[in-house]
């Protein structure tokens, strides 16, 4: 199976564009992707969405962490494809379903694998702004990672961890 694990940062903040009603208005600045068939990391810049898009439409399943309320919408502002379509693994929509609210990327990765972000959104905004292009490719790259590996140990083990809002960490049971 080839499995694509996909993630992409933005030109613009939600305060810029009207807030999160306009997420095809924030842009996108990069995107990561690793192909299993491949078993490499592709970088992708604004120029190059077609050849990303591409990419998603031929993986047998697109794994990512808030992609189908985030990351597709963004790509939305670029193509017409219907990403729905996809066969998609939204961990984000998974746990939202299981836990009833939303948990970040970083409180199950920092619960489950000991590994957390390193930066986050809006500081990969400044540095895209900063013309660091190769700083906001490795952030996004190491997000990607984590979710390769968060998806990884689920696919495994049949749960993650997240930290609740008192920092105790709690169990929470997958089938992806």
């Amino acid at each position: 199976m080839d499995i694509v694990y996909f993630d992409l940062e933005t030109q613009r903040t939600f305060d810029e564009v009207g807030g999160r009603g306009h997420i095809r208005k924030l842009g996108l600045a990069v995107a990561v992707t690793y192909n299993t068939a491949a078993a490499t990391y592709h970088h992708y810049t604004e120029d190059q969405v077609d050849d990303l898009i591409t990419e998603l439409k031929s993986a047998d399943l697109i794994v990512g962490y808030n992609v189908l309320a985030f990351d597709y919408e963004v790509l939305r502002a670029y193509s017409d494809e219907s990403f729905e379509e996809l066969n998609t693994a939204d961990m984000l929509a998974h746990l939202h379903h299981r836990l009833g609210f939303r948990v970040s990327l970083n409180s199950v990765a920092t619960a489950t694998l000991n590994v957390g972000k390193s930066a986050d959104g809006l500081q990969a905004v400044a540095w895209f702004r900063e013309g660091l292009i190769e700083k906001v490719l490795d952030y996004c790259q190491q997000d990607v990672e984590v979710t390769k590996n968060l998806y990884e140990y689920g696919k495994q083990h049949k749960h993650v961890y997240y930290w609740d809002r008192y920092r105790g960490r709690k169990t929470v049971p997958v089938d992806w």
